[in-house]
């Protein structure tokens, strides 16, 4: 790929994670992560610089094959995942599994593969959370749990990679215009309004300002609130 900076991102196909790659592709080269490759390729076809990482999150083997030639890496954005919202008594363990499976273990694994690579470059983990991992309401539960997991990991990852140069930087958007969110108000049995969520650019716009902060500024957490229209 061109002489930029490199960045992952996954979730890339829609939704915030292909806001994100718009928002980067004039400063950074993009490896386009998700299922879609169709949409991925299609993204990747308006971008300068970038081509589809068309690799399965929950697929361990998949994950080493994907990340095995990456020896550098500025930034790896984690914007895939999952949300079903509904009472406890009906949150299966399937589901509890499926939603930390993608939320949290495969935002771990990918970013243990990726380590080295973030370190070579001093680079950034960007993670997507959300306002339920800072307030867990009902009918939220997996997802909410999986998200406060999330923040934990970020924490703990902050820690323990300051001395290496690597920034972690944690994303709480609040609702946003997103195919997920169609979902979560199906579930709720809600109308879609999407003029009263936030639109994936103003997310990705704070990830953008995370990743090209200058040297010396770390921004750990940014949060997120739609701001009411007249």
């Amino acid at each position: 790929m061109g002489a930029m900076p490199l960045a992952l991102i996954t979730g890339a196909s829609r939704g915030i994670g292909a806001a994100t790659a718009r928002a980067l592709a004039d400063t950074h080269s993009l490896l386009l992560g998700g299922r879609d490759l169709v949409a991925l390729q299609a993204l990747a076809d308006e971008l300068p610089d970038a081509r589809p990482w068309p690799v399965e999150l929950t697929d361990p083997a998949a994950l080493t094959a994907g990340t095995s030639g990456l020896s550098s890496l500025d930034v790896l954005v984690h914007s895939a995942g999952v949300a079903r919202v509904g009472p406890l008594t009906e949150a299966t363990a399937d589901l509890w599994r499926t939603t930390y499976e993608v939320n949290v273990i495969a935002v771990v694994e990918l970013t243990r593969l990726l380590l080295p690579a973030l370190r070579s470059a001093r680079g950034q983990v960007v993670l997507v959370n959300s306002g339920a991992g800072r307030t867990a309401n009902a009918g939220w539960g997996p997802y909410a749990a999986s998200k406060f997991a999330l923040r934990a990991y970020a924490d703990v990852l902050r820690a323990e990679e300051e001395t290496s140069g690597i920034r972690v930087t944690s994303i709480y958007p609040g609702r946003t215009d997103t195919a997920m969110q169609k979902i979560v108000r199906a579930d709720e049995g809600g109308d879609y309004q999407p003029d009263n969520y936030l639109r994936p650019e103003s997310v990705a716009t704070a990830i953008r300002t995370a990743v090209l902060a200058s040297d010396d500024a770390h921004l750990t957490e940014l949060i997120l609130r739609t701001r009411p229209t007249r």
